[in-house]
């Protein structure tokens, strides 16, 4: 994700983010396709504890202040909890390259795991009915690695599109042999 500094400084959270071209093999020619993050709708259930929590802080100014503490506590916990389930969908990023894909996640300990194109054997996008309607979906790749770190991906925003471009580089990539009946690219 492309951030924009103020006066050369960065904010906290840009300095949280994975630094995507720090995994890419320049010197092998690999090139980002996309750099898919998270849909808005993995926000909700964070909001929705936020919403909560001033709900929680509201009772804190009309309870007696021995039971204030109470409901104080619970919106703190539930404040931290939203901000860390925030965190963690935001640090979450899939990466499409002309090469591989990959996943970086992690709040504390980030984890990445890689698939090459030639592994990857079948990708199945699933779009419940609310994925449907918002636009969101969930990939799941079959690789022909035994147990593999990359397995399933959720609530990608444009599943059909990201489908699409993830098929074109394969092909293009020359991985699988061309389509009987089609024309050779010039």
């Amino acid at each position: 994700m492309a951030s924009t500094t103020v006066g050369g400084r960065r904010s906290l959270l840009q300095r949280m983010e994975p630094d995507i071209s720090r995994h890419l093999l320049r010197d092998e020619g690999e090139d980002i396709v996309d750099e898919v993050e998270k849909h808005w709708i993995v926000y909700v259930r964070p909001f929705g504890e936020i919403l909560l929590a001033a709900v929680l802080l509201g009772m804190v100014a009309v309870l007696p202040a021995n039971l204030g503490w109470v409901p104080f506590l619970l919106a703190v916990a539930l404040l931290v909890h939203a901000v860390w389930l925030a965190l963690k969908q935001f640090l979450d990023r899939f990466v499409v390259t002309n090469m591989r894909v990959f996943r970086i996640h992690g709040v504390f300990n980030r984890k990445m795991a890689t698939v090459p194109l030639a592994r990857i054997l079948d990708i199945t996008v699933i779009k419940p009915l609310p994925g449907r309607l918002l636009r969101y979906g969930h990939f799941v790749f079959e690789s022909a690695a035994q147990e593999q770190g990359l397995r399933e991906i959720r609530y990608v925003g444009r599943p059909d599109e990201r489908d699409l471009a993830i098929q074109r580089v394969i092909q293009r990539s020359g991985v699988r042999g061309r389509v009987p009946g089609q024309v050779p690219p010039v």
